[in-house]
């Protein structure tokens, strides 16, 4: 490489960023105990962070090409390290929930801005190997979040897993200005500001009224108002994206077959893959008593399978149908979710271990070729509206995810405990309800109603994997131009030219 400069402040970047995806998940029991947050609280300090990121990540990649990809990665450095500040500080759910979506917002214009960077700087191989580190680095960041967010839990608390990025932030910002060069997209691009307001505006209403539901039940005027809220955003933003010179997403796409299909897989993956995973550590930590460091270590069968297999499948399937790739990953990621959906009140963590590997191994397999395929599945000169649409589609997909999981959670917990105690436990930890429920009784209940949301991921997840299946055929763009990760690799600079 001629220079690495480039390459590890933008991996440096990537791996801050999707760290705090996964980095909170053992945290959660500390938080809800020491801030005396709800299980709606806790699945917004989850969310507010993968809804802003997804809310912003097209319209922050659209803005970085007129104002300079460089200068908005480092405001956006800045901004998360600000936010993470305020996070580290919160005195309750809702300052903490408001900080987390602060942090989203740094972290889509960093992500908007890793590939176009990359782009601009290497060519040819050096591209490849480039690339190949990122996505290494990217999965990495996915494993290593649970194992280090419960050592800093464990040791100085809860609130080192945000003071962590400030010295990171700094050495980021300072890499960057020394190593990147700056560059933009073509003259006269214009930001589809309508389109990044009503997007989130869909995103956001419908993941409260999720969350309302959970809460208040479907039919609860708080639900239906934000469920209508959100359709009113979904409306004005298909009508937005036609009248739109620079839309950010030409709903001409939607006409493909296999771009649907990429899309629906890839909504579903996050989702069904990872919206449980909080749930889980938090029954670990509340009703098995494991240590944050333990209960982050349980998940390594899950992110050590995809890891393997990832790797696997970029050197060994090359050139296998990313309709295969991606439709039967999610088959055995929903297969793995139905697998662990057999708790009962004397569990062991060790009962979710062939699930967690199942989920693993096809994580590994949609995770390295979602991208590509959604590339192949486009015109060349669309490739990097679709780069950008698949994984803003992920982030909501896991946002809306967790929400969802977390309502079926509620929902068959207080069918079996009465009076909210389902929000007690999720706010205070086993001990808040023990002085009026047996240990097993809670047990029993949380375990019932981890199975309901397995079963429901499970289930999800199966449709995604067939429907991929019958949409996703072979694309002639993909013929023309190669398809999965080559796809990906050669579409990376046409969104990224050379920099000025």
């Amino acid at each position: 490489m001629r220079s690495w400069g480039t390459l590890t402040a933008v991996c440096l970047g990537t791996f801050m960023l999707l760290l705090d995806v996964t980095i909170v998940v053992v945290a959660l029991p500390d938080m809800a105990a020491s801030l005396h947050a709800s299980l709606g609280d806790l699945q917004w300090v989850v969310d507010g962070y993968a809804l802003a990121l997804a809310a912003l990540l097209l319209g922050a990649g659209a803005a970085a090409d007129i104002l300079g990809r460089r200068r908005v990665h480092v405001a956006g450095v800045v901004l998360f390290a600000v936010a993470s500040l305020l996070c580290g500080i919160s005195t309750g759910p809702a300052v903490l929930v408001a900080a987390r979506a602060l942090q989203g917002v740094g972290a889509a214009a960093m992500l908007a801005t890793t590939l176009p960077l990359l782009g601009s700087v290497y060519r040819d191989r050096q591209r490849s190997v480039a690339l190949g580190v990122w996505g290494a680095v990217s999965g990495g960041a996915a494993a290593v979040g649970p194992v280090l967010g419960g050592l800093l839990t464990e040791g100085p608390g809860w609130r080192w897993i945000f003071f962590v990025n400030l010295p990171v932030s700094v050495v980021e910002v300072w890499l960057t200005l020394r190593a990147v060069p700056e560059s933009r997209g073509p003259r006269g691009m214009r930001v589809d500001w309508a389109g990044m307001a009503t997007f989130a505006g869909f995103g956001g209403g419908v993941t409260y009224a999720v969350v309302r539901a959970g809460e208040d039940g479907w039919t609860s005027p708080a639900a239906l108002t934000a469920f209508g809220c959100a359709a009113l955003a979904l409306v004005l933003f298909v009508v937005v994206e036609r009248r739109s010179a620079h839309p950010l997403l030409d709903l001409a796409l939607l006409r493909r077959p296999a771009f649907v299909g990429v899309m629906l897989g890839a909504f579903a993956f996050n989702g069904v893959a990872f919206g449980v995973t909080p749930y889980l550590s938090i029954w670990m930590q509340t009703m098995l008593g494991m240590s944050p460091v333990r209960g982050g270590l349980t998940l390594l069968p899950m992110t050590v399978a995809a890891m393997l297999v990832a790797v696997l499948v970029g050197r060994l399937l090359h050139g296998v149908p990313a309709r295969l790739t991606i439709g039967g990953g999610l088959l055995l990621i929903g297969t793995g979710n139905l697998c662990q959906a057999v708790l009962d009140a004397g569990a062991s963590w060790t009962a979710l271990v062939p699930g967690f590997v199942l989920v693993g191994v096809g994580t590994g397999f949609v995770g390295p070729t979602v991208a590509g395929a959604a590339l192949a599945a486009v015109p060349p000169e669309r490739a990097g509206m679709a780069g950008g649409a698949v994984n803003t589609v992920r982030q909501l997909g896991y946002a809306l995810g967790v929400a969802v999981l977390g309502t079926v959670l509620t929902s068959r917990m207080t069918g079996t405990l009465p009076g909210g105690a389902a929000h007690a436990l999720a706010g205070g930890g086993a001990g808040a309800l023990r002085g009026g429920f047996p240990e097993r009784t809670l047990r029993d209940a949380f375990a019932s109603g981890l199975n309901g949301a397995l079963v429901v991921a499970g289930l999800a997840g199966t449709v995604a994997g067939v429907l991929v299946l019958l949409l996703v055929r072979a694309d002639r763009p993909a013929q023309r131009k190669g398809s999965g990760a080559d796809a990906e690799k050669a579409e990376a600079g046409k969104a990224a030219p050379a920099h000025r």
